[in-house]
């Protein structure tokens, strides 16, 4: 049967297409808030992190109520570092949004999502978001869109798609671009019309895969999920099916649905709906909550592998402790080992020697997320270099992950563009161009990624924008020479003085400023040659009796160099670490006495 008072949709788009905007309008337009209520932009953005980046990165789930009907919204990511998210949580769904910027068309990033809902068979709904937005040009989007469904080999059925043209940041939604219309009902009316009810049996044996595991510090683990068959009632016995295939029984204590931005605790609920469940103390991702009678087993929730790894460690810098409260390897270890139950895109080990943790996932932003959050949660510690994920095929040829990163410049710059992939092993795939822009796609090896970002505003004034995402595993491209330039070390553990920075600036880019704690190993700056210096950043003038002409002259010294956590890790080499505390990002040799390098030179 159908529950035709119900609507499960998920909402994918590209990185900054409007889509948590949009959700915020559909919110007002079902009067959930109060008129005087003072309610902030991106409300779903919740994470410190989701808006400082301006990006989802956790999957959401709201629901509101429109002429008697339930719309379960599914908020998702829209980078392809966090498609761990995307893949499991259109299992709940029956349609999506696909929302697409007017000016910009199709990125990468919605073709990565949007191949995932076409092949679960999706209907989806095509919003065309920002019609406001100078040099919009809604039809040869409409086309654009209609043409990479074609290409992801969407079914007639798929390609008969209604379309609504909106702008999300003025609060309306349209059916023709210009129809005048100023409010959101012709979107909610087409979501209502065109996603279907979900096909349900509330009468047959109970089956809820779990898709999202959420955590309250009150009741433990929540598993939330779509309720496939049966109804769910609270204090009800039921069977865990687990992915490795063991059961055990168990009672859910609590039932909640959505019900606007919250959860609504429930005696009951019939099948269709998006639930979460109290009771299932280890809930995974994938795990199965069902009849302990007549067991029901769906297929398991698959999700494409990691591509690069990062090793995590206890911090060993002289100066720790400063900033931290947490610095042990033990509660390192615990940490790590708590996100590894949760997140199921990453795969969280410890190295054998025990001196370490590798984390593996979708890419420099996935990993330094997390690191973010740990940082912020109190936490001191050291990563290395990523590193990608090689594999072998069956012959023992190596494979290694190969990306695909698109490039939009303006076509004054496309050499440089293609000269600074052509140097990181980037193959071009297309070019096209789009009026005074040009657009690339290349392929490129996964190791060829990190850093570019950098190169490539440099070579192109700022003006160009890049996307990549993992597109296959390829043949090994050979070994890519690393960074030229040396680094400079500080020899002792000291402040810095400006008087030595000041002569230090004309042989390279500082990274620190005046009056900063360093120690010995710790990289300061980079050297404008080659090979590494070691250079005393404690160094003061000398004071005699005697007056000379520079005496009374200021020292002016070039702002230092601040990276982000993903411009360190991607600068790095491999004898070199990240130190991340709450207040600060260092750089690091791994070792940090001078003579201890240069032994370990010598035995290599």
């Amino acid at each position: 049967m159908k529950q035709d008072n119900l609507r499960n949709v998920a909402i994918i788009a590209h990185v900054d297409h409007g889509k948590t905007t949009l959700v915020d309008r559909l919110l007002s337009a079902c009067k959930v808030f109060r008129e005087n209520q003072q309610v902030e932009e991106r409300v779903l953005d919740s994470n410190d992190q989701e808006r400082e980046r301006g990006i989802t990165i956790l999957s959401k789930n709201i629901a509101i109520n429109y002429k008697g009907t339930k719309i379960n919204v599914i908020d998702t990511p829209g980078h392809a570092d966090f498609g761990g998210e995307v893949e499991r949580v259109l299992n709940m769904a029956d349609g999506a949004l696909l929302i697409v910027d007017a000016f910009e068309g199709p990125m990468p990033q919605t073709r990565f999502v949007l191949r995932h809902a076409l092949d679960l068979g999706l209907r989806i709904v095509v919003v065309i978001n920002k019609i406001d937005r100078p040099g919009a040009r809604p039809d040869e989007v409409l086309d654009e869109v209609f043409d990479l469904m074609v290409e992801l080999n969407a079914t007639d059925e798929q390609l008969d798609f209604p379309v609504v043209y909106a702008s999300a940041v003025n609060g309306y939604a349209r059916y023709e671009a210009d129809d005048g219309n100023d409010d959101m009902i012709p979107l909610l009316d087409t979501i209502v019309k065109e996603i279907p009810a979900p096909e349900c049996e509330p009468d047959a044996p109970l089956a809820l895969q779990i898709c999202t595991v959420d955590h309250s510090s009150f009741v433990g683990r929540i598993g939330i999920g779509r309720l496939h068959s049966g109804t769910m009632h609270q204090n009800e016995p039921v069977l865990i099916i687990k992915n490795d295939g063991t059961r055990y029984n168990t009672i859910i204590k609590q039932v909640f649905t959505f019900a606007n931005l919250e959860k609504k605790e429930q005696t009951e609920v019939a099948a269709g709906d998006i639930i979460a469940v109290v009771g299932v103390e280890d809930a995974d991702i994938g795990d199965m909550v069902t009849s302990r009678e007549h067991p029901v087993r769906l297929a398991p929730i698959k999700v494409e592998e990691p591509t690069m790894a990062i090793v995590f460690q206890a911090s060993d810098s002289p100066i720790i402790g400063q900033d931290g409260d947490i610095v042990g390897g033990r509660q390192l270890r615990e940490r790590l080992m708590r996100e590894a139950e949760s997140n199921i895109s990453m795969r969280i080990s410890e190295l054998e020697d025990k001196s370490g943790i590798e984390v593996a996932g979708r890419g420099v932003l996935h990993l330094s997320v997390l690191m973010e959050t740990m940082r912020r949660e109190g936490f001191e510690f050291q990563v290395g270099r990523p590193r990608v994920i090689i594999k072998e095929d069956e012959k023992g040829h190596k494979l290694e992950p190969i990306e695909e990163a698109t490039v939009e410049v303006p076509s004054e710059y496309a050499g440089k563009a293609i000269e600074v992939f052509g140097t990181a092993g980037g193959e071009m795939a297309d070019m096209a161009a789009k009026g005074d822009q040009t657009h690339l796609v290349f392929k490129i090896p996964a190791r060829g990624t990190m850093g570019l970002r950098t190169k490539l505003l440099n070579a192109t004034r700022g003006e160009a924008t890049m996307f990549h995402h993992f597109s296959e595993y390829g043949p090994f491209r050979g070994d890519f020479s690393g960074r030229k330039n040396g680094s400079m070390i500080s020899m002792s553990t000291d402040k810095s003085v400006a008087y030595a920075l000041d002569s230090l600036q004309q042989r390279g880019t500082l990274f620190i400023g005046p009056g900063e704690e360093c120690y010995e190993g710790m990289i300061v700056g980079q050297s404008a040659k080659e090979g590494d210096m070691v250079v005393n950043i404690a160094k003061s003038k000398s004071l005699g009796n005697q007056r000379t002409s520079s005496a009374d002259k200021a020292i002016q010294l070039t702002p230092p160099v601040r990276f982000t956590l993903e411009e360190a890790l991607e600068y790095i080499q491999d004898d070199e670490l990240v130190e991340i505390t709450p207040t600060h990002i260092r750089l690091r040799k791994r070792i940090l006495s001078t003579t201890d390098r240069k032994k370990a030179n010598k035995r290599n």
